[in-house]
């Protein structure tokens, strides 16, 4: 399909100009199509069906180009020689433009890319940490061939196994392989400490990843080593509500590394690590404001340990020795196809977080599941930003994926439980986002084998420490405060 191009030119970051070319928007577009296992991955019928007449990923490719261009073009700004359209509202535009037509999976591999190239350019990370589509392939080849040596690489033979009742030496298996990791970290800590210029622990990762678990279990071992250390709530540095506008559905974007005061925290942090005392914020939920001041000092010996989304965005540790940082990323990564495989489709991390996060706003914070799914899209926004494209910083990365996980959320959600009900969703039926993932995920929990909430809830096959008691309830360890 040909479109009117007005645009003739582009602005760059360095603000020259130059010619416009629509292949480079073709080009990028099809690299991130290519790297997810093209747009059949997204294909969503009632929604996109019809653009896969048009061909093959190229010619669809061109296709979406074309609107991308027609977008551009409705800023009659644009059609002037010296205002055209920067790098960045074009990136935004097919970002728009992808997420319009429902390709969720191909639109978070382009920003993740887009991100991450913008991380190089800053200095933030280098080419070799550039983790490119977000998927870090040595992890998932090594998590894939783990898994297929138990039989649970994909939804049938994870189903076997449950129907059979071998779950109970699967779970064995995989607490095992994490508990094994967390070792791996607690001995590189180590060995960083040993050296005198560890200050600063960070724990990162996207958002249910099982941060929290992980780093109570780090503290452990590390405790029992000898090591001390002050925890920061860095939740105390929100800005007030007042400062956070809701969007159309009355929701406010808590998931940008901005919602916090991010220059008071670089601030604090490097005026503990000098020897000084700080006031630190006291942040009122209930309230939506900050209540008071805690006087706060690192003590001799003491190190910094830091439970944060964000700890790997570069704003955050402006002023601080590379040397004196750990920084621990925890990934939630499971390699699990589709039916019995033969389909050769992924089924979706961010998909068994998102049921992660449901499960676990239900339980704490009060939130209604349909809350949480209408939330999402801030939530994905900000991990593609600043948390999964720094991945490549971490020292050490712990996978908090399980292969067990959907059978033992299952309960919690189908046939009775917290999944929202069609007609709860139907009001939001045109935000395409929510739509996509609740009938994504929907189907995936109808294909999978659950277990009971009693057998869930049994402690004798999921330990009370074990990191999916996070989510699911029922966890024997205690949770640290703020000190």
């Amino acid at each position: 399909m040909a479109v009117q191009n007005r645009i003739r030119k582009v602005r760059k970051r360095d603000r020259s100009l130059v010619a416009f070319d629509q292949g480079r928007i073709i080009h990028a577009i099809l690299r991130a199509v290519q790297s997810v296992g093209g747009f059949s991955l997204d294909h969503v019928p009632g929604v996109n069906e019809r653009l896969f007449s048009y061909g093959d990923d190229e010619h669809i490719a061109e296709f979406l180009s074309d609107v991308v261009v027609a977008t551009l073009n409705r800023d009659q700004r644009h059609w002037i020689a010296n205002f055209p359209p920067t790098v960045e509202e074009i990136q935004d535009t097919v970002v728009h433009v992808l997420r319009s037509f429902g390709f969720v999976t191909v639109a978070d591999a382009y920003e993740c890319w887009r991100w991450g190239k913008y991380w190089v350019r800053a200095g933030a990370i280098t080419m070799d940490e550039f983790v490119g589509n977000g998927y870090p392939v040595p992890l998932h080849h090594e998590t894939l061939a783990w898994n297929r040596e138990h039989g649970c690489d994909t939804v049938a033979g994870l189903n076997e196994i449950v129907r059979l009742g071998h779950l109970p030496e699967l779970v064995a298996a995989a607490t095992e392989r994490y508990e094994r990791s967390v070792d791996e970290a607690a001995t590189a800590v180590l060995a960083r400490a040993a050296t005198g210029d560890l200050r600063v622990i960070w724990v990162s990762g996207p958002s249910s990843s099982g941060k929290t678990t992980t780093t109570v279990k780090l503290l452990q071992r590390l405790r029992k080593e000898g090591l001390e250390f002050l925890m920061l709530n860095l939740d105390d540095y929100f800005w007030p509500l007042v400062e956070h506008p809701t969007d159309w559905l009355n929701d406010r974007n808590f998931e940008t590394p901005e919602a916090l005061d991010i220059q008071t925290i670089n601030r604090h942090l490097r005026a503990l690590l000098d020897g000084q005392a700080i006031q630190k914020p006291i942040y009122s939920f209930k309230e939506g404001r900050r209540v008071g001041t805690k006087l706060v000092r690192l003590k001799e010996g003491q190190l910094l340990l830091l439970d944060c989304l964000h700890g790997l965005y570069p704003p955050l540790t402006t002023g601080i020795a590379r040397e004196a940082m750990f920084w621990l990323y925890i990934e939630a990564a499971n390699m699990l196809y589709e039916g019995d495989g033969t389909s050769e489709r992924l089924t979706q991390f961010t998909d068994v977080r998102l049921l992660r996060r449901m499960l676990r706003d239900v339980k704490h914070r009060n939130h209604p599941p349909l809350q949480t799914l209408l939330h999402w899209h801030y939530v994905r926004s900000g991990e593609l930003f600043s948390i999964i494209p720094l991945m490549g910083l971490a020292d050490h990365v712990v996978n908090g994926g399980m292969p067990f996980d959907l059978p033992v959320l299952k309960p919690f959600f189908l046939p009775d439980g917290i999944w929202p009900k069609p007609e709860e969703v139907a009001p939001y039926d045109t935000f395409l986002d929510a739509r996509i993932r609740y009938r994504r995920i929907g189907s995936l929990l109808g294909q999978v084998a659950g277990l009971t909430l009693w057998e869930a809830e049994d402690h004798a096959l999921i330990p009370g420490d074990h990191l999916v008691r996070e989510f699911i309830g029922g966890t024997t360890l205690q949770i640290p405060h703020n000190e």
